[in-house]
């Protein structure tokens, strides 16, 4: 019998005891190397810096480096595990912006889920990095470290939050491009309100956009584990109460069957095998599924596709439509970073949408987003990003 992939992953991690590693630019083999990359020479650009703290970027790791920085709490499907056992997930994170960026990054695990101490660490590390990548960090207390920090003077950015909703809305650009339908008509159903959900919500039905290249779907409800979020709810967090300005227009009320019923497109990012057929096939005619919860989605693509779905996507790699974060953000900050830019905006946000639904020449229902792998895309995304930012 084979081994499992979890077992073979172990043994992977124990072998290299660690996934990255820091490599030198260039050698140290003579004094002469030694004298100019570190004492006596290395005080010319420290003197340098020190003059005009704008040539960090020209004269150290700064301009190429971001922090992956979390406090272990809501790490994948595992939840608060820690920042000692988050750490193999943020190497990963950290390999992902090497290998499709040739970005620099460090696993920043911080042991404290104090919003105060988190966003004071980061604040303290930041001159060495030129962007902040928060990952892993619960809801809410993600909104409000990276709400904090936007003031930091490098792009701080949460990728379960945004990452997410880039790529879901990329997929929605181009199930729309397939379906022949207008994305302003479209009636959606996110089941899930935490960091992903908000985003999406956000993201979708355009809130902060100013750019006329938004288009924001008609309306959004979403739900969470007591149905529809609206207005009559009691005891809606400060978070929830937010989402009633820019979603459920009509505020209905009831379960997530309930407001799927007539509903164009469902996203999931809740748990696993909470939507029926029966709920497939009470939506509009040829509804668009996103069922990204991992490792089980809300419904299996074979029991959606036969309930009627059009188009079907998960957050898993043996299906089609993988909505992948790493179709995002190493693009997203190699933009950054190379337009100087000082935040990840929402023009930013959607040009790369945008970017990555123009990646797939002709889509079709089974590739509405371009491959994980596909090494073009983060180049694609990092033009888009960087014009968006100096434009």
């Amino acid at each position: 019998m084979s081994e499992s992939i979890e077992q073979r992953s172990l043994e992977l991690h124990e072998r290299l005891v660690g996934k990255i590693a820091i490599s030198n630019k260039m050698p140290l083999a003579t004094s002469d190397d030694l004298s100019l990359a570190y004492s006596p020479g290395v005080a010319a650009p420290c003197l340098a810096i020190a003059k005009d703290a704008s040539k960090v970027r020209e004269l150290t790791i700064k301009k190429n480096a971001v922090a992956v920085v979390s406090d272990g709490s809501a790490v994948l499907g595992l939840g608060n595990i820690g920042p000692q056992a988050a750490i193999p997930v943020m190497e990963g994170k950290a390999m992902l912006f090497k290998e499709f960026a040739d970005i620099d990054a460090w696993p920043i695990c911080v042991d404290t889920q104090d919003v105060e101490e988190i966003i004071q660490t980061v604040r303290h590390i930041a001159p060495v990095f030129g962007g902040v990548n928060l990952e892993d960090i619960a809801a809410p207390r993600c909104f409000e470290v990276e709400a904090r920090l936007q003031d930091l003077g490098i792009p701080v950015f949460h990728d379960d939050q945004h990452g997410t909703a880039i790529v879901l809305l990329a997929a929605l650009i181009n199930s729309c491009k397939i379906l022949g339908r207008d994305m302003k008509s479209l009636r959606v159903v996110i089941n899930g309100a935490g960091a992903a959900g908000t985003a999406i919500a956000k993201l979708l039905r355009c809130v902060n956009q100013e750019s006329a290249s938004c288009d924001a779907v008609k309306d959004i409800i979403i739900c969470d584990s007591k149905g529809a979020i609206h207005s009559q709810r009691e005891g809606l967090s400060a978070v929830k109460q937010e989402f009633l300005s820019f979603t459920n227009r009509q505020d209905q009320s009831g379960t997530l069957a309930d407001v799927l019923q007539g509903a164009d497109v469902f996203i999931g990012v809740s748990q696993g095998n909470i939507l029926t057929q029966d709920m497939v096939r009470s939506m509009a005619k040829d509804p668009v599924i996103f069922a990204m919860a991992n490792p089980v989605p809300e419904i299996m693509p074979e029991l959606a596709l036969e309930a009627g779905a059009a188009i079907m996507g998960t957050g898993r790699s043996d299906f089609p439509n993988q909505v992948n974060n790493v179709l995002a953000f190493p693009g997203i900050f190699r933009g950054a970073l190379d337009a100087g830019a000082s935040v990840i905006n929402d023009q930013m946000k959607i040009a790369a949408a945008y970017a990555l639904a123009d990646a797939v020449s002709e889509p079709q229902p089974n590739q509405v987003i371009p491959s994980p792998l596909d090494r073009s895309v983060p180049e694609k995304v990092a033009q888009a990003v960087a014009e968006a930012y100096l434009s």
